[in-house]
């Protein structure tokens, strides 16, 4: 390991723990969404605004979190990040004492606030800690904490909510810790070692860099085309996954499988494969691009072979579906944040906005199963990897002048 490489391992450290409180801040809504038919004796397409509340708050607060982390930093806006979440799981934990599902709401909207601000900083951050070409290495890196911690959020939970005999007050005591817990890491986030570092071109005395020169010739955001793009990709990518992390297990509570909770583990061991093949293949062996190609292409097959299979297989093909969407996100952030330059953090908070898929397509999935079932509302999948592979194939490379070609820092993770 050389020097370069040693100056990347204590704030990859620090963000990967960033990255496991996301995944477990969101991963809730897995076990949330069986839990809250039961609870508030409401329909499967009513459960699925759990998903809504929580990503509509990317929209909402898209913005305004690029203009947070600008004015305080990274640091200043993960603390911040981290009181917001925790505030809204109080409220959680108040909305089950008071029997209240439209609190409830209320709650996951004010925690998908906090999880806007933190995502927009810790992907940034990530992407720009080292060279472009490997930026989906090392989002692949974090990815591997974030899924384990989506995932454990449906175990943990599990310990104090049984979904086959679900009562309201089992939420009240684990989230009225849970925000002590993030309170504490809030704190101690903000007096971490964890260094402000800008992006290549970022920084107005770099006058000379080529990304600096192609960034400076535009004067709003909206003139990267490749960015507006990536928007609408984080939409479906975002989409996708939270369609097979958030449905898989209730899907195996339809079947009657045993210990339905844990299916979502399924899925996320499918995302950690992947992300595992990312971090050893890429840029070694894939670029980005083609890694993002092989996984829609892979996504489209299995959508089609889960509505087909019989039922009882078809739920594992849903695990599955981790494995393809694993490479998405980590392709697709940097290939959309590419030759941004000073707008960098701006871009960053536009394309986190695209994230609000995650509220959408569950949504329409959760209606689509009522209207039909659980099988066939997979479907809803089939035109968001179509619409992602074009991007990776063609609409990432849309410049309004020629291509830049993105100067390295320092040596590859």
């Amino acid at each position: 390991m050389n020097n370069n490489q040693k100056t990347l391992v204590i704030p990859m450290f620090i963000i990967g723990a960033m990255y496991a409180v996301l995944g477990f801040s969101i991963g809730i809504n897995a076990f949330f969404i069986p839990f809250v038919q039961g609870a508030f004796n409401i329909s499967t397409a009513m459960s699925y605004l759990i998903m809504t509340a929580t990503f509509s708050a990317y929209v909402v607060f898209g913005v305004p979190s690029g203009a947070i982390i600008k004015k305080i930093g990274y640091k200043g806006g993960i603390t911040v990040a981290f009181l917001l979440i925790a505030a809204g799981f109080f409220i959680i934990g108040y909305a089950a004492e008071i029997v209240s599902f439209a609190l409830f709401l209320i709650a996951l909207f004010i925690v998908g606030i906090g999880q806007t601000l933190l995502t927009g900083a810790i992907n940034s951050y990530v992407t720009i800690l080292g060279p472009p070409e490997s930026a989906a290495s090392r989002i692949c890196i974090m990815g591997i904490s974030d899924k384990l911690a989506f995932a454990g959020a449906s175990f943990i939970l599990a310990v104090f909510m049984d979904l086959t005999n679900i009562r309201l007050q089992d939420v009240i005591i684990p989230f009225y810790v849970i925000t002590g817990l993030l309170v504490l890491i809030g704190v101690l986030a903000f007096f971490s070692p964890l260094p402000e570092i800008k992006a290549i071109g970022e920084d107005d005395l770099d006058e000379d860099s080529v990304v600096s020169a192609y960034a400076n010739s535009k004067t709003s955001i909206l003139q990267f085309p490749h960015l507006l793009l990536g928007v609408i990709a984080i939409f479906f990518d975002v989409g996708v996954e939270i369609i097979a992390l958030g449905s898989i297990n209730d899907y195996a509570t339809i079947l009657n499988l045993p210990s339905p909770e844990h299916y979502v583990w399924y899925t996320s061991g499918g995302m950690v494969v992947g992300y595992l093949l990312g971090v050893t293949f890429i840029p070694r062996v894939l670029s980005q691009h083609t890694a993002l190609i092989a996984c829609t292409s892979l996504g489209i097959l299995i959508t089609v072979a889960i509505v087909f299979l019989p039922p009882a297989t078809s739920i594992y093909f849903v695990a599955v579906l981790g494995l393809s969407n694993s490479l998405l996100w980590p392709a697709i952030f940097p290939l959309a944040l590419a030759d941004l330059g000073k707008f960098t953090k701006t871009g960053s908070s536009i394309l986190v906005m695209g994230i609000v898929g995650g509220a959408i397509l569950p949504l329409l999935f959760g209606y689509v199963a009522g209207l039909t079932s659980h099988q066939m509302a997979y479907l809803v999948c089939l035109p968001s990897y179509l619409f992602i592979l074009w991007f990776a194939a063609s609409g990432s490379k849309i410049r309004t002048r020629t291509e830049v070609a993105s100067p390295e820092i320092i040596t590859p993770l």
